[in-house]
């Protein structure tokens, strides 16, 4: 079978409910690539129109080390850590999507389906927080997936590294798209008296209908608002992230989203365009022409004029504002609205409370 008919067997023909990528689009890494073919007993896809939904499968893994490190002019951190590995939400412009393809698995449903669960993190953290030449600085919660995603209500992953944070005194950080972070007000709150935390919401839409389709099980966006009106409530610096900002598609909601969020607390404000590297190309074009095609061409040929012609160009400095015309007004656009509004900074966390975790001792503790 030629190339271009492998394409258009592995060609979703729907999306589908309750999930944001409709395809296995093969990992870059994959060593065999299954294909549909017809043989002429009827229609290839004939089997996929009533198959069940695919569910979500989690795997308990036990992480060697919980905390990377970057050293990327372009991120705001220097240590993260990520609870999980795939993102039940489905986000179908994830950035992290093409990760799953080190695990020989697909960036598409895969991601999204097949999830591990870094059961021992908590311990792993407090084996490198002992360590004696550990130097403290801000931890970032949940950058890669998101921390809070559904499986957290039944692992607890997040909450259980909240705990080892809060009892070290250790700064960390949060991006999030789930009210699920409002059962942990009990911690938050209690490490932002100490400056040790601060929480940022993601927001792409205000449109609950196309949250649905972008972001099928992330929390919708009136849920994300009333979660960052009681963390600031109780005291806890809230950020927005208006990301990502996708031209002909959300681009038209960062005045609102940005105003929005104000009025529901949040202070500090920042905003990403839509990356597409590896495989999240393929998984975007395949959304785009189930749920917008008759302007999937325009909404494709912006995103290149913003990115040096191409899909994406990963250049640091570019990589998350893009170039170009139209980048430019989005940028203007946005900083005005920033300025309008009043947005600031967050206070900057404080590392000196730092206090190292004791190492279990084979005699217990005597004092």
């Amino acid at each position: 079978m030629a190339d271009s008919s492998k394409d258009d067997a592995r060609k979703a023909q729907a999306p589908i409910k309750g999930r944001g990528a409709a395809s296995l689009v093969p990992g870059r890494y994959a060593k065999s690539i299954a294909v549909g073919v017809d043989d002429g007993w009827g229609s290839v896809y004939e089997d996929l129109v009533d198959a069940p939904r695919p569910q979500t499968q989690v795997t308990q893994e036990r992480a060697r080390s919980v905390i990377s490190r970057n050293d990327s002019p372009d991120i705001g951190f220097s240590q993260s850590l990520n609870p999980y590995r795939g993102c039940e939400h489905g986000c179908v412009y994830c950035f992290a999507r093409p990760s799953h393809a080190y695990l020989d698995l697909s960036p598409g449903l895969d991601f999204e389906t097949r999830l591990y669960a870094k059961t021992n993190a908590a311990e792993r953290l407090r084996h490198e927080l002992a360590k004696p030449g550990y130097v403290p600085s801000p931890i970032a919660l949940g950058i890669n997936t998101d921390a809070y995603q559904p499986i957290e209500r039944r692992y607890r992953v997040t909450r259980e590294v909240l705990e080892v944070l809060a009892e070290c005194r250790h700064p960390v950080s949060l991006i999030t798209k789930s009210a699920l972070i409002e059962r942990d007000l009990d911690l938050l709150g209690a490490m932002a008296r100490e400056r040790l935390v601060t929480v940022y919401f993601s927001v792409t839409t205000l449109d609950n209908h196309l949250a649905a389709r972008m972001e099928p099980r992330a929390t919708a966006p009136h849920g994300k608002l009333r979660a960052m009106r009681a963390l600031s409530d109780a005291g806890v610096p809230v950020g927005v992230m208006v990301a990502p900002v996708v031209p002909m598609i959300t681009d038209a909601e960062i005045e609102h989203i940005l105003a929005s969020a104000y009025e529901h607390g949040a202070r500090a404000a920042g905003y990403v365009l839509l990356r597409l590297p590896h495989e999240l190309k393929q998984v975007w074009r395949e959304w785009l022409e189930l749920h917008y095609p008759e302007r999937a061409a325009h909404v494709m040929s912006l995103i290149r004029q913003m990115r040096g012609g191409k899909d994406y160009d990963s250049a640091f400095g570019t990589r998350m504002r893009g170039q170009g015309p139209f980048a430019q007004l989005i940028e203007q656009r946005f900083r005005k609205a920033h300025q309008r509004l009043g947005y600031g900074r967050l206070p900057p966390l404080d590392t000196s409370r730092f206090v190292a975790p004791r190492k279990p001792s084979p005699q217990g503790d005597l004092f």
